[in-house]
């Protein structure tokens, strides 16, 4: 019998710990549950209180013509239906309306097509957005009173439903966006569309 073996039982070691300590923290750490996932966040409300997000989707001024594209956004959790025309009041720097009469179509102001086709049914689940649009003139007549421009647009799904407060800013760097009128004080509205 070997003196420093003495009796005790020969233990097999990997890298130093005994084979069998070894083999039960595997064990051990096979069967723990790795731990949960963290939850996804939800929307927060305040991201998207109204379920909707308005923004201008292009711009175009020519010979005193002006076109404005606004693309609504659905950030809710229900898809959205719409058919016919948003409703919209024009709005000065302190909120307050302005006497303009808007009208469906061109409204007499000019031939655009796109703003004289039939309203059709449009569907906007969330995430996915619709165009419409606002068309006027900006002429100035009457030297008698200043000329109308507005700041910010009330903005609802349809007559009647809730309004929201929308300032255009242009796409890319926020610079501000008047609607400004002069002395018409008319403006046309696009049907809704899909976004393209």
């Amino acid at each position: 019998m070997n003196a420093r073996s003495g009796n005790r039982p020969h233990c097999a070691t990997i890298g130093g710990v005994p084979r069998f300590l070894f083999l039960l923290l595997f064990a051990v750490s096979a069967c723990t549950a790795a731990p949960p996932a963290p939850p996804t966040p939800s929307p927060s409300a305040d991201a998207c209180p109204t379920g909707v997000e308005y923004a201008v989707a292009g711009e175009d001024a020519a010979s005193g013509l002006r076109v404005l594209t606004l693309e609504l956004t659905n950030c809710g959790t229900e898809a959205l239906e719409l058919e016919g025309y948003p409703s919209v009041t024009v709005l000065d720097a302190d909120h307050a309306p302005l006497p303009v009469a808007v009208g469906r179509g061109s409204s007499g102001i000019s031939a655009v097509e796109a703003f004289d086709t039939a309203p059709l049914p449009v569907t906007v689940r969330p995430g996915e957005s619709a165009v419409t649009g606002l068309l006027w003139r900006n002429t100035y007549t009457d030297t008698s009173t200043p000329p109308v421009v507005g700041e910010h647009l009330e903005l609802a799904l349809t007559t009647g439903g809730p309004p929201q407060v929308f300032t255009p800013t242009r796409e890319g760097d926020g610079t501000a966006l008047t609607i400004d009128l002069g002395s018409t004080g008319e403006l046309g509205l696009r049907p809704w569309t899909a976004a393209p």
